[in-house]
């Protein structure tokens, strides 16, 4: 498998202050590519004979309904391969991996749950029979709200770890390395966190974490395989793609919202990063719900 560096870091537009992100969208492909993040992500796909799933060292052609748990930082993302066409059912769960404190998990009550997240590091693929018994649950969540929604969700993981049939897919694991634990790293993305709605300058952020700009830039490039103009867009896509599935705002008001001061610049670097223009991840998106 190629490095880490090879692939892409996604940055989810789950919040510090939310507790699970689901995506529930029907469309023609499924085509992403290899990518991680720190989240914890459950995929139940339906409709999509044929598409190639690709998680750690593990590559296969998936059937008509599958569901999957990944862990933290597993490389992961899917292509179209042999799938013949039609119309995809995706949900996508997404949540942080520090959701669950470890003097929860340590309750006997979450012992199987704490369990199916120590294997999912391999990434888990669940039986054919668990993801139609979970079916109906997983396409509720999108109309539930508050305490429904987050009971819900436990109740779904809860019926995954004690399910039967799990496969484990990826022979290796992952080093929880992830870069918001690195210092400088973290100053950085801090910085970037309060400040990246106002132009934001390379020498600005070297000083702050007191480098040179030739050192900032070897180090920011290494730290995440990308310039920093590079990274500092990520987060601003990231803001832009959480207001355009959340916010009553216009595409250009969300564009200079996010930082960007071009709407052009805006539709082309969105459009760049997540496959599709604004108002078009606006539609895939409209059937999101989150629990705060």
């Amino acid at each position: 498998m190629k490095n880490k560096n090879h692939f892409y870091r996604e940055i989810t537009p789950l919040s510090k202050n939310d507790s699970f992100i689901i995506f529930d969208r029907v469309k023609d492909k499924f085509d992403f590519p290899i990518h991680y993040h720190p989240e914890f992500e459950i995929n139940f796909i339906q409709n999509g004979k044929g598409v190639r799933r690709v998680i750690g060292d593990h590559i296969e052609e998936i059937d008509d309904i599958e569901l999957v748990l990944i862990g933290p930082n597993l490389y992961h993302g899917w292509e179209q391969y042999n799938y013949k066409g039609g119309k995809i059912h995706e949900i996508t769960i997404q949540f942080h991996n520090d959701l669950f404190e470890d003097s929860l998990l340590e309750r006997r009550i979450m012992s199987d749950i704490k369990e199916m997240f120590n294997r999912s590091i391999h990434g888990i693929l669940f039986s054919k029979k668990t993801a139609l018994d979970l079916k109906e649950q997983l396409m509720q969540l999108p109309r539930l709200e508050g305490m429904d929604y987050f009971l819900q969700i436990i109740s779904i993981l809860q019926d995954m770890a004690n399910s039967r049939n799990q496969r484990l897919l990826s022979s290796y694991t992952i080093d929880f390395d992830k870069f918001e634990e690195d210092d400088k790293m973290k100053v950085i993305y801090d910085y970037i966190q309060k400040n990246f709605a106002e132009k934001i300058t390379l020498n600005e952020v070297a000083d702050v974490v007191s480098m040179g700009v030739v050192s900032f830039n070897r180090f920011i490039k290494k730290r995440t395989n990308k310039t920093f103009v590079n990274y500092l867009n990520d987060i601003r896509v990231g803001y832009a793609a959480r207001w355009l599935i959340e916010k009553d705002l216009s595409i250009s008001e969300i564009a200079f919202k996010a930082g960007f001061n071009n709407i052009a610049n805006f539709n082309r670097i969105f459009k760049n990063k997540k496959n599709s223009t604004p108002s078009q991840y606006r539609d895939e998106f409209n059937g999101m719900k989150r629990f705060l």
